[in-house]
């Protein structure tokens, strides 16, 4: 019987991607006009969704995240966790971008743009606040996203999970100070309640539920062939949710997209510059060390995206609901899920070119030994 790391391998090199994947920009760019539709047709019903959140999370994002996430983490098996010790230089090379790099890269292009380039469009009296939500959006990296597009892009999961986890530990620490010198702040509020919820909401409870889920799946006669098919089975449900989602998240604020398109677009402009630049670094860095692609993917996505529920909440705590940080946050929710993806083809399309370079694993070797399979 095939190993499931040989199935891995399979899908990874050789098996091509289904109708939905393929033409998956496509329903990106659809979704987000439905929603922006959606949102002007039904306001009602979009604000009432809307104010259904706990500390600045919304409850039906949140059951749309699980059911994206947990497909992904029913691949994770804990007791081969210790094995992404192997992969320290792509550990490195991810908290290097997302601690020593993104929130400075950020600040000096909000810094450039928004006070320079483009102030002369933007309101005087909002500028500061633009400058400052940008900030707080690449300060925090991405928690339960990450999940989704480290699994678009083949990505070694136990590797995920142990870089998601690190960056919440290290985001308890670093996140006030960082942006408190940034901003030039003595204080910085950090909502606490949104920070924990977040972690529990999209860490702790949809890994524990994917556990005992796998565990009992792997229970059963050729357990691994069953995990393989109810993956595979949950897989259109959970890019479907990543598309709900998408609709949700315009419809919320497609009247502010239509009522100030010109400051949206401004405000989108450094967080693309960012995602790309960080994403391209992390990657370039893990190829000059040698980590194998299904590290470099990972590692680039954690390095691009941002943990926007926490920046949302942080903004509108410290400037208040109708400020230009707010805005700027909720630019960076708008534009995380089609950007993200388009990075996500970048990495898939540049494999071979990646894995060419002497010395480098294949990506059919990149998974974790599980000695238990039988």
């Amino acid at each position: 019987m095939s190993s499931q790391c040989e199935v891995t391998a399979k899908k990874a090199t050789g098996s091509p991607m289904g109708l939905f994947e393929r033409y998956l920009s496509l329903w990106v760019f659809l979704c987000i006009g439905v929603g922006i539709g959606l949102g002007q047709a039904l306001p009602g019903v979009f604000q009432f969704v809307g104010r259904l959140e706990v500390a600045q999370i919304n409850l039906p994002v949140a059951v749309l995240i699980w059911l994206m996430i947990v497909p992904m983490l029913l691949k994770v098996d804990l007791r081969a966790l210790g094995g992404v010790r192997r992969y320290w230089r792509g550990v490195a090379v991810t908290l290097f971008v997302n601690w020593g790099v993104k929130p400075f890269s950020m600040a000096l292009l909000a810094w450039w743009l928004i006070r320079a380039w483009f102030a002369p469009w933007l309101p005087a009296d909002q500028i500061d606040s633009y400058v400052a939500g940008l900030i707080l959006l690449a300060a925090a990296p991405c928690t339960a996203m990450v999940f989704v597009w480290s699994h678009l892009s083949d990505g070694e999961p136990h590797f995920t999970l142990s870089q998601v986890a690190l960056n919440d530990l290290i985001m308890v620490f670093a996140f006030a100070p960082i942006v408190g010198f940034l901003l030039g702040l003595s204080a910085i509020q950090v909502p606490w309640d949104t920070l924990i919820l977040s972690v529990v909401l999209y860490i702790v409870v949809p890994l524990i539920a994917a556990h005992v889920w796998r565990s009992r799946v792997l229970r059963r006669p050729q357990g691994f062939s069953h995990l393989a098919r109810v993956i595979e089975t949950l897989h259109p449900i959970s890019l479907g949710a990543l598309l709900a989602t998408l609709i949700l998240l315009f419809g919320f604020q497609g009247r502010q997209i239509l009522a100030q398109p010109l400051i949206i677009a401004f405000l989108a402009v450094p967080i693309l510059i960012q995602v790309f630049f960080n994403a391209g670094l992390a990657y370039l860095f893990n190829r000059a060390v040698r980590s194998p692609h299904c590290v470099a993917g990972p590692s680039a996505l954690i390095g691009a995206s941002n943990f926007f529920e926490l920046a949302v909440a942080t903004a509108i705590s410290l400037f208040g609901f109708d400020s230009g940080a707010a805005l700027a946050t909720v630019v960076g929710v708008l534009v995380e899920v089609p950007v993200m993806l388009m990075v996500v083809g970048i990495l898939r399309r540049t494999r071979a070119w990646y894995e060419r370079r002497a010395g480098e694993v294949p990506q059919a070797a990149c998974c974790p030994p599980e000695p238990h399979r039988h």
